[in-house]
């Protein structure tokens, strides 16, 4: 999807002038986020590469199949980060996919100084069960499990 690192694009930002900001946008076109349509773009790409079937992974979501398509197409949206993260659980996006999906979105990303996020992450890197196994585990903890569309 994007050639560059992000630490390459902010070194060369740090010698742009504001004046020259076009410029730089119109140089690096390719590697700038346009909002939605760069989510849709990078879930569709990884759903192709692991061969994964939407309507699967929703099922192993708990994501109504009509609900999680419109999230993807963008014809919907969401201020449930806990979505993305239920789509990415379920399709076993790693961490670092799963960091990128949520910076697409744009949400922000899983923070290991976060009880909940911490536990998260851990998940994602471990995979101890299933969506429903995650909340039991974060219940368990005390924590606030992965909310569905019910608090869409």
């Amino acid at each position: 999807m994007y050639n560059k690192k992000t630490n390459e694009l902010e070194k060369k930002l740090e010698s742009v002038h504001p004046d020259k900001i076009n410029e730089f946008i119109s140089d690096n076109e390719d590697e700038i986020m346009t909002g939605n349509r760069d989510f849709m773009n990078y879930m569709n790409e990884l759903f192709r590469q692991k061969k994964l079937l939407k309507k699967n992974v929703f099922l192993k979501a708990d994501i109504g199949l009509g609900y999680g398509s419109k999230l993807l197409t963008g014809e919907k949206t969401t201020r449930n980060r806990d979505l993305i993260l239920r789509i990415c659980y379920a399709a076993e996006f790693t961490l670092d996919e799963t960091q990128r999906a949520l910076r697409l979105y744009p949400f922000d990303t899983l923070y290991a100084r976060n009880k909940r996020d911490a536990l998260i992450m851990v998940c994602f890197n471990k995979r101890p069960g299933d969506i429903f196994e995650l909340n039991e585990l974060l219940n368990s903890q005390g924590i606030e499990p992965l909310h569905g569309t019910e608090k869409a």
